[in-house]
């Protein structure tokens, strides 16, 4: 194996419109722009930091259903049915000042599920894969499975790729092409897709299309526009061995993050180590991890595994 021997803690260091302010019994205080939410949070088994006052001062709070992930919002104040968040994307080639690379912008909103519009864990991905882009002579192409409001697309389009985003939700790629004229990014080639994951790469591989670089960040369960069922467990290794045959012949990276699913991060990559055995590179892998504000907690959101060239 080329697993890295290092196991990472990824922390996204470069918000402004994003904190986690607090977290404890099952919960967690989060500031997304103006606002403050609290939502459900299995992962923080300690006591909360901050004085039940500051929880009561949320704006909304999402209540759970009996169901896995739904439930509503129970709103305290008044939230707007939509705002514009901010990303600014950095350079992480060691320098004494990192320089920033231009800015996301893109709409959040309360939705059923419980999530806003961003995760912002996963902004860490989204500067390695610009820096990698950035880097390059001539423009690659990238593809995001799985890729919801379309942030990942637009930092690696703004760093430079050729980008074809699915999602089998079409509210989600409507709601991605808004964060895409939001951003003023309304020039960069990207191809908005609505389509199941699976048989939108099954169809590239006879096409023969080649990709640089690809994202997947599968959904543990979900179904595709015709009724296609996603079980991370088992239709990931198969996805993977299919998205190998769609890399070209030096690409760049290949990121997986996977959410809510009991494996450990050396499993994912153990299963990207085994998908890419035949490319010179490393595989490096770990948790995406937010930081309290309160306590200097660090919360695990993710597992992660993530090829990239030597």
């Amino acid at each position: 194996m080329n697993l890295s021997p290092s196991f990472k803690l990824l922390e996204a260091t470069h918000w402004r419109d994003y904190e986690l302010l607090d977290s404890g019994d099952g919960s967690k205080l989060e500031r997304f722009g103006k606002y403050i939410f609290s939502r459900p949070e299995s992962q923080a088994m300690w006591s909360k930091a901050l004085n039940p006052s500051e929880w009561q001062n949320a704006h909304a709070v999402f209540q759970p259903s009996g169901e896995e992930s739904g439930g509503h919002w129970e709103f305290k104040k008044k939230v707007e049915e939509k705002w514009v968040m901010e990303y600014p994307l950095t350079d992480l080639t060691p320098s004494p000042s990192p320089e920033r690379r231009g800015v996301l912008k893109f709409w959040a909103m309360t939705t059923p599920g419980r999530h806003l519009g961003v995760f912002p864990e996963v902004a860490s991905h989204w500067d390695f894969m610009a820096d990698s882009i950035h880097q390059q002579t001539t423009r690659p192409n990238i593809l995001n499975l799985f890729g919801y409001t379309g942030l990942a697309s637009l930092a690696a389009a703004s760093a430079g790729a050729s980008v074809t985003h699915v999602d089998a939700s079409k509210k989600s790629v409507a709601w991605a092409r808004e964060n895409q004229e939001l951003s003023g990014l309304s020039d960069k080639p990207i191809r908005w897709i609505v389509e199941d994951a699976v048989k939108y790469v099954q169809r590239e591989i006879k096409r023969g299309v080649k990709y640089d670089g690809i994202i997947l960040d599968p959904p543990k369960f979900g179904r595709g526009p015709k009724g296609e069922v996603w079980e991370v467990y088992k239709s990931l290794p198969s996805l993977l061995e299919m998205c190998r045959q769609c890399l070209s012949d030096n690409p760049l990276f290949v990121i997986v993050t996977v959410y809510a699913v009991r494996a450990s991060a050396i499993h994912v990559a153990q299963a990207v180590d085994e998908m890419m055995k035949k490319y010179k590179g490393n595989v490096e892998s770990g948790e995406l991890v937010t930081r309290e504000k309160s306590a200097d907690r660090l919360l695990s959101q993710a597992v992660y595994a993530r090829w990239f060239q030597i």
